[in-house]
């Protein structure tokens, strides 16, 4: 007779193995994802110039991504929920993956413009898709640190990503008769397609389908998550109409727009800040030195987000570790350019994206208190998509303050800002979510 398997030895076990299966694939992925939406910013020291860009100019190209990213977010994280996480995170990566490898053959600012807002309306659903995706795999007490860990994926592509692609773009100049900006269009987009074409045949949709779990742990899991999502209090189930009236999305939205937009100004314009130090502090270095340079904040990031995201979970706090790390990044990134070196500008710059890279992870964590269902998947969409304005108006206020004034601080003083405004967000819904201290049980009260 078989021995009897206690649940704490069957979690562990289970948790391990879904966590090593899918979490290293979806970080890969997301990696990919990322470079290939913010790449721009390094093809930009040299695609200026032949394309004939200003900043706004430049600062348009970056935003128009999330035009079509935001027309096609719900309707593609709906897709997702009734087609499968399969089906279409393949659809999703094969189709940016040849968008983004086209944008090496833009003739004009107009056809880069077209490319751009292409490549939102194929990526739309992707990063809202993964998290409603890891909703229906983890139970709630691992979702922050896990979270954390395919979010690491965010800083790392930029660690690795802005060495990579100024590399590319200097010493690959001329392959196939390219630019080298153009070449490395090319060849970080080719990634994403044959990522795509293996997602259709490694993901699963569901643990009742998954051959690599044996049946007990099939039927934990299930079960688990189940029971989980009936105890949910002030739940949005099943309903996508009940998801858009939901206050608490909207809400949720406007925080995330706050942290992003300190994402995306970075991302977009921290290879510019480093370039002008040559003018600022009379300094002059490489493309390669420029993308090492741009590397440090994101990898620090990256070490920060894994160790704040296991103390949230050891804690089961959650708002102060969204609104502690934002506050943080919303006073250090207006003083940045204030600095009277190029290494003291960094310490700025760098403390600003430990506070992004700190609060994104748990940030994540509080759509799951309330949302299940249907209503988790247009959630999740729409507060991804109406953060991800962020990523408009960012780069695009933040170009036009810089063509306006001939320097960046007024737009990191808007920076600034706007994520104080997610600090204020945060702190007066914690009362709506009645997300507190979650104890040793890790489960939140929701009302």
């Amino acid at each position: 007779m078989p021995a009897v398997t206690s649940k704490p030895e069957i979690e562990s076990r289970v948790v391990k193995k879904v966590a090593r299966r899918i979490i290293p694939f979806l970080g890969l992925a997301y990696f990919v994802n990322y470079l290939d939406r913010t790449n721009i910013g390094l093809a930009k020291l040299t695609m200026s110039d032949e394309l004939g860009l200003t900043e706004t100019m430049f600062g348009l190209a970056s935003g128009l991504f999330f035009i079509g990213y935001l027309l096609f977010e719900v309707p593609s994280n709906l897709a997702l929920h009734k087609f499968g996480a399969r089906r279409w995170i393949a659809r999703i990566m094969v189709s940016w993956g040849i968008v983004a490898a086209a944008m090496a053959f833009v003739p004009t600012a107009g056809w880069l413009y077209g490319l751009r807002i292409l490549l939102g309306i194929a990526e739309a659903g992707f990063f809202p898709g993964v998290l409603l995706y890891m909703t229906m795999w983890f139970p709630r007490a691992y979702r922050v640190r896990l979270m954390g860990l395919f979010l690491l994926a965010l800083p790392v592509s930029s660690a690795l990503g802005a060495p990579l692609s100024s590399a590319i773009i200097q010493y690959l100049d001329g392959l196939f008769g390219l630019s080298g900006w153009r070449v490395m269009f090319l060849l970080e987009g080719i990634p994403a397609i044959l990522l795509g074409v293996i997602t259709w045949f490694y993901l699963t949709d569901r643990p009742s389908q998954a051959k690599w779990l044996t049946v007990d742990e099939k039927e934990w899991l299930t079960a688990e998550l189940e029971s989980e999502d009936a105890v949910k209090g002030g739940h949005v189930s099943g309903s996508v109409k009940r998801a858009l009236g939901d206050v608490r999305v909207w809400m949720l939205g406007l925080i995330y727009f706050g942290i992003t937009y300190g994402l995306y100004s970075l991302s977009f314009f921290l290879p510019s800040i480093v370039a002008g130090f040559k003018q600022t502090f009379d300094t002059d270095f490489s493309l390669v030195t420029t993308g090492l340079i741009v590397a440090v904040p994101f990898a620090v990031g990256a070490v920060a987000m894994v160790l704040w995201s296991r103390h949230s979970d050891r804690t089961g706090e959650r708002t102060w570790h969204v609104a502690i790390p934002t506050l943080i990044g919303a006073i250090s990134i207006p003083f940045a350019l204030y600095m009277d070196s190029p290494f003291t500008t960094m310490i700025a710059v760098t403390v600003n994206a430990v506070g992004v890279f700190c609060a994104l992870p748990v940030f994540w964590y509080l759509p799951s208190t309330f949302l299940t269902g249907a209503g988790a998947a247009a959630g999740i969409a729409i507060i991804n998509s109406v953060g991800n304005t962020s990523g408009f108006g960012a780069p695009y206020v933040t170009g036009w303050l810089l063509d306006a004034t001939g320097n960046a601080k007024a737009g990191l003083w808007v920076v600034g800002g706007v994520m104080l405004m997610a600090v204020v967000l945060v702190i007066a819904l914690r009362s709506r979510m009645g997300v507190r201290s979650e104890s040793n049980t890790n489960v939140p009260v929701a009302h």
